[in-house]
């Protein structure tokens, strides 16, 4: 194969800058240059040589944005600076408070500048840059820890994967928030309605539905945009004093922020910004369900500080919930993937948030009884945030005469199992948690799970189809599959179906612990399964045991007995059990707790990378020595276990003078 000379490198080179610099003005100035026909002579011709000459394409080459591999997972990823929700507020006598805790906090009158953004309903991802390059992408998650959606982020053209001009940070991560276009999302339902597949509720489920593709190809496909909004960490480079300063200088790096942002000064100005912004908001093209208002001094911010959950410098104002008045046909239950049990009101349909409802939420049976909701009523309907209807409020004075009340079922309208509901909780839930059809995806997910039976390579996508295709119809039929069975299923051949039944067979051997917690018993986490395999060290015992036994277990209370007991109690439950350990699942004897080991009762926090040993061996040997294992850093964490590259758990336990261990310093504990 002939090497490139010196002027094919060139103009390689040459094409990548015009592509993106066409990208650039395309997508962050909305000001082409050229049209979409030549530009695609452009690209075209950059494939043309890349594929002449494979050694000149590069990670960062226009051409590279959809992934070759499809995942197989999402790896997590723990957020150097928590990626934090923010308060809401729903009218303007909140939006003066908030403005007046600032002034009080700031012991200021002075006029507070704001910056004004539209409130996107889309997705929050953080972007990692290193040198100007984009490394990883990752979701919010729970705010600490987020799933790795590089590979997909990649295929969004409005994200440059190198940034523009040299003075960014050396590293700089951006937050902000993916979309889709309405009229993507649009063009989008009428595909998938034309192939017969399920269309999506609304561009918020789509644009969260196609980041979360194990293939990025078909997150290619779905025209997915993106806008930042804040700044997370960055390290080695200057950022401006204020956020709308900041937000150009995203600009000036290719990043794409919204073009409605504006500054603001005072509250009153903000509230004119957000009535403008709900009567531009039917044309706009993306969707939005409110406004936000931030501090724009950063020195401002940084005095004014965070609370738990989000910052003290930043309010987002949510637009009224659209309404309209229907009529409550019939009640039904749905059971959920987890057991709970949710009523859901039949309406007559109606028009509204832009949408025709007929269905509406009831949330669970408490909330029926509250707003004393019956068969026959007209009801007030809202679609809540724009995405969700519910029900707010029965007209009683319109109730007929023989409205019929709702009572909460006895047993589950799907597997007939036994319905609980303790009297602390709102939702009842299917005690078949092994066999209720409702809840057997979910079941078997849990069961293959990591933490649980360990079956290597049976992700959700293949679970879903042993569900579908009817290959199995509880977790005990994993023990019964043969290789023939699965090679025909879609990500399986004839090697991985036979290397996924050898996973499903190494799966018998197991420990006590390990065995429980996989039965998917409500409430028994990896701890409190633990505590009973440590206590019991047999399962005949165990699902023998009476409620006021279970409760002289630490940390097992009443409510957690009684789930124990009911699970146990199901008939189907058990017989599944017994199909498991008949199967050959089976353990070594439970290793008691030491009473008197230097760690019994003590909470550690695991962050980084731990030597020696992976975290799960971290965790066990914790437990097995009555340590308990929190996944946040508070006053009452005693120790930190640290491994390489800590994040921000490692700084929060500085500050509060926690002690950190090494591996070796901590197995020196435990011999002490």
């Amino acid at each position: 194969m002939p090497k490139p000379s010196v002027a094919i490198i060139k103009k390689v080179e040459q094409l990548k800058k015009n592509i993106n610099e066409h990208n650039y003005r395309y997508y962050v100035l909305d000001d082409p240059s050229i049209s979409d026909a030549n530009f695609d002579v452009l690209f075209r011709d950059l494939q043309a040589l890349e594929k002449q000459f494979p050694e000149l394409i590069t990670n960062d080459s226009p051409t590279q944005r959809v992934g070759i591999t499809p995942l197989r997972s999402f790896r997590q990823v723990e957020h150097a600076i928590p990626m934090l929700s923010l308060e809401n507020a729903f009218s303007e006598k909140e939006v003066l408070a908030f403005n007046k805790r600032i002034q009080d906090r700031l012991a200021s009158d002075k006029t507070i500048e704001y910056a004004c953004e539209p409130k996107l309903d889309g997705i929050a991802v953080s972007l990692k840059y290193e040198q100007g390059k984009l490394i990883r992408a990752a979701t919010r998650g729970d705010g600490n820890i987020g799933e790795d959606i590089t590979l997909n982020i990649r295929t969004i053209s409005t994200i440059p994967l190198q940034l523009r001009g040299s003075d960014y940070p050396e590293i700089l991560e951006v937050r902000g928030e993916v979309y889709i276009p309405k009229k993507a999302f649009q063009q989008l339902n009428n595909r998938l309605q034309q192939s017969g597949e399920k269309t999506f509720v609304n561009p918020r489920n789509a644009a969260a539905g196609s980041l979360r593709q194990l293939d990025p190809k078909i997150t290619a496909k779905r025209s997915l945009a993106f806008f930042t909004h804040s700044v997370g960490e960055f390290k080695k480079g200057k950022l401006a004093e204020s956020h709308i300063e900041i937000l150009q200088q995203f600009k000036n790096w290719g990043l794409p922020r919204c073009p409605q942002t504006e500054s603001a000064k005072g509250i009153a100005a903000c509230l004119a910004y957000y009535y403008k912004i709900a009567e531009l908001r039917t044309n706009l093209p993306y969707e939005i369900d409110g406004v936000v208002y931030k501090v724009n001094s950063i020195a401002l911010q940084k005095q004014l500080g965070f609370k738990s959950r989000d910052p003290r410098w930043a309010l987002a104002h949510k637009f009224p919930a659209q309404e309209a008045i229907s009529h409550v046909l019939a009640i039904e239950f749905q059971v959920g993937r987890t057991g709970a049990l949710t009523p859901v009101a039949r309406l007559e349909p109606v028009f509204v948030g832009g949408a025709t409802v007929s269905n509406a939420t009831l949330h669970n049976i408490d909330e029926i009884k509250r707003k004393d909701i019956r068969v026959g009523d007209t009801v007030k309907v809202r679609r809540a945030g724009d995405v969700i209807p519910e029900v707010v409020h029965v007209i009683k004075e319109k109730r007929p005469k023989h409205a019929l009340t709702v009572k909460l079922p006895k047993h589950c309208p799907i597997c007939g199992s036994e319905v609980t509901k303790s009297a602390t909780e709102s939702v009842a839930r299917c005690n078949g948690a092994l066999y209720c059809p409702a809840q057997l995806k979910e079941a078997i997910k849990h069961f293959a799970s990591r933490k649980a039976m360990n079956i290597e390579g049976l992700g959700d996508k293949i679970v879903d189809q042993f569900v579908e295709k009817a290959l199995i119809k509880d977790v005990a039929d994993l023990y019964t599959l043969i290789p023939s069975q699965l090679a025909d299923l879609e990500r399986l051949g004839e090697k991985s179906a036979a290397k996924l039944c050898n996973a499903i067979a190494n799966s018998k051997k197991t420990t006590f612990t390990r065995f429980l917690y996989a039965l998917g018993i409500r409430d028994v986490g990896i701890s409190t399964a633990l505590s009973l395999a440590n206590h019991f060290q047999a399962l005949k015992p165990l699902m023998q045991a009476n409620e006021e036994l279970l409760q002289t277990i630490p940390d097992i209370g009443p409510i957690v007995a009684m789930h124990i007991k009911k699970f146990f109690k199901q008939i189907h439950n058990t017989e599944i059990i017994q199909r498991l350990l008949a199967a050959g699942i089976h353990w070594p004897k439970s290793t008691p707790v030491k009473k008197k080991s230097a760690i019994n009762g003590k909470i550690f926090v695991l962050t980084g990378s731990l030597e020696g040993l992976t975290r799960e061996e971290a965790t066990n040997l914790l437990q097995t020595q009555g340590a308990k294992v929190s996944n946040s850093v508070s006053k009452k964490t005693d120790y930190i276990l640290l491994g390489k590259n800590p994040g921000s758990k490692f700084s929060q336990a500085k500050k509060l003078g926690i002690t950190c261990l090494t591996t070796s310093a901590f197995l020196s504990l435990l011999k002490g």
